[in-house]
């Protein structure tokens, strides 16, 4: 089985934990389950990945906290993969590169090297470490968890709107004097 193939058979959202998770090569997209999100980086080689860490904390415990989820700002940072997985699993997902076409290797992995040290936006539903990891990997920020997570939002927004005006109806209903 050649690269791609073996790539896109583990691009299925839901990760078979017999599946094992891949050879990362550099420009590869390195998506990590965490127990309540998926955390996403890009491999540079040599075992190194670069990924989006919490301003605030220290390298050691910005490695799996749930913090990064809610941070407002985030410093790049290179780190070991296994490092970074610590107990957690990961795999090889360039889900993507069916819709869009990766960046030559040689410029992802440079403009991902410009970036390692800077602090940057940080925004779970707009700018979050998937939106990171694919831009860099495409030139285009894409994020399925965060388009995900809008349209549960939406979908609650919705219900409760509904329910409100539904409140209010019967409200009035009740009020009636006739």
């Amino acid at each position: 089985m050649d690269r791609k193939s073996a790539t896109s058979t583990m691009a299925s959202n839901d990760p078979n934990p017999l599946d094992p998770p891949g050879t990362p090569q550099p420009g590869d997209l390195i998506e990590i389950f965490r127990p309540a999100y998926q955390h996403w980086a890009l491999y540079l080689g040599d075992g190194y990945i670069i990924n989006l860490t919490p301003v605030d904390e220290s390298q050691a415990a910005a490695i799996s906290s749930v913090k990064s989820v809610f941070s407002r700002k985030a410093v790049v940072r290179m780190q070991l993969l296994k490092e970074v997985v610590g107990d957690d699993s990961y795999r090889v997902n360039n889900k993507y590169d069916d819709d869009r076409t990766p960046l030559p290797v040689d410029d992802i992995i440079q403009r991902s090297q410009d970036l390692i040290g800077q602090e940057v936006s940080y925004d779970l539903l707009g700018s979050n470490c998937e939106h990171f990891v694919t831009l860099l990997r495409y030139g285009e920020g894409v994020s399925e968890q965060a388009t995900r997570a809008i349209g549960a939002i939406s979908l609650v927004t919705a219900a409760a709107s509904a329910f409100s005006v539904l409140g209010l109806i019967n409200t009035r209903s009740r009020n009636r004097p006739f």
